[in-house]
């Protein structure tokens, strides 16, 4: 295999790298994606669209049937809930979930040791940690009004710190940062899941920050997340094989 990123030693194909992201309402358009798409791709994300319309018993239903799961929902509420939150998503057997690194570094260690600890007594495989910095569709201005004073650069970065000290595997980011967080986290293994991608930077859809596959990849980018350009293309197996070329 080609060695694509230059973040991680271990050497991932181009196709593993690219997760796909289920944006449906139901478990019947999500295994028409899978079904078509799971043997030319890496990963499904599930956000809190399907998963708020099928739950739990969904998620564990495309892991049996082979599929990795990144579930996406965003964890943001005290240490104790985070924590317990997570433990019932590794339960699920996702092979990736996330929480929002504005909950600070109590939140992630306390996470962090918890899932770890169920997947060991449980011996099942402990999913992959990463918090979400600045969602990519937010911008320097939306940080001013939420009173957060430093743009858009510097607050990944400094959240990318926080998550690495507080024991996570990696964070979510915009590609436009991924350089930043490098320099950041000095940790080859650390990884960065950047969405916000497209085949054409003119399209931006309700994304603030986007870039190209190839030019996430240039980055240091170790998985990328792409989710309409893919799903509501005509002919979606093309546009798996445009994005990757």
């Amino acid at each position: 295999m080609t060695q694509t990123s230059t973040s991680n030693s271990l050497e991932i194909s181009s196709r593993e790298r690219l997760i796909v992201a289920l944006d449906v309402s139901s478990s019947r358009e999500a295994f028409s994606l899978v079904n078509e798409l799971k043997d030319e791709v890496g990963a499904f994300k599930i956000g809190l669209q399907l998963f708020s319309a099928e739950g739990p018993a969904f998620v564990r239903e495309l892991v049996d049937i082979g599929a990795k799961v990144f579930l996406d929902l965003k964890f943001h509420d005290i240490p104790n809930t985070v924590a317990k939150a997570a433990v019932e998503a590794a339960r699920t057997g996702a092979w990736m979930i996330n929480v929002h690194a504005l909950g600070g570094r109590e939140m992630m260690i306390r996470t962090s040791d918890d899932v770890r600890e169920f997947c060991i007594i449980n011996s099942i495989e402990t999913p992959k940690l990463i918090a979400v910095t600045v969602l990519t569709s937010a911008d320097s201005l939306t940080l001013n009004e939420i009173g957060i004073s430093r743009d858009v650069e510097t607050q990944v970065a400094e959240l990318a710190k926080l998550t690495a000290l507080s024991g996570f595997d990696g964070v979510v980011a915009s590609p436009m940062e991924v350089q930043t967080i490098r320099q950041a986290v000095n940790d080859v293994g650390f990884l960065v899941v950047t969405p916000g991608i497209r085949q054409n930077t003119a399209t931006k859809d309700d994304q603030k920050r986007v870039t190209t596959f190839a030019e996430a990849m240039a980055n240091g980018s170790d998985y990328v997340v792409v989710g309409r350009p893919i799903t509501e293309a005509s002919d979606r197996l093309r546009a798996v094989y445009e994005i990757l070329s």
